[in-house]
C-alpha cells in the first residue's frame, strides 16, 4: 500500500511540471525574471556572465532556457518537449 502511495504521489506531481510546451509557448521576448517565473516557477538554476544570466528549467534531457540581458529575456530555447 505504501509503495502505490509513493507512486501514485510521484505520478502527480510528473504531471505537474511546468517543462511545457504550453508554458514555453507563453515566453515572450522581453519578459523579466520575474515574468518568466510566474509561467514557469521558479528556476532549476541560473548562471550570470557578465550583464547576461541564463537560467534553465528542467533536466538535461527535458529543458527550457531563458537568456536575459538587464533582466529581460533575449533568447529562450528548449529540449525535449513535445507539442501538446
Amino acid at each position: 500500500m505504501k509503495k502505490w502511495l509513493i507512486g501514485a504521489l510521484l505520478v502527480t506531481l510528473a504531471g505537474c511540471s511546468k517543462v511545457n510546451m504550453e508554458s514555453y509557448d507563453q515566453i515572450k521576448a522581453g519578459m523579466s525574471y520575474a515574468e518568466v517565473k510566474q509561467v514557469l516557477g521558479e528556476a532549476d538554476r541560473c548562471e550570470e556572465k557578465l550583464a547576461n544570466t541564463q537560467c534553465i528549467w528542467g533536466s538535461d534531457e527535458k529543458y527550457i532556457k531563458v537568456n536575459f540581458v538587464s533582466d529581460a529575456a533575449v533568447y529562450f530555447d528548449h529540449k525535449g518537449l513535445m507539442p501538446e
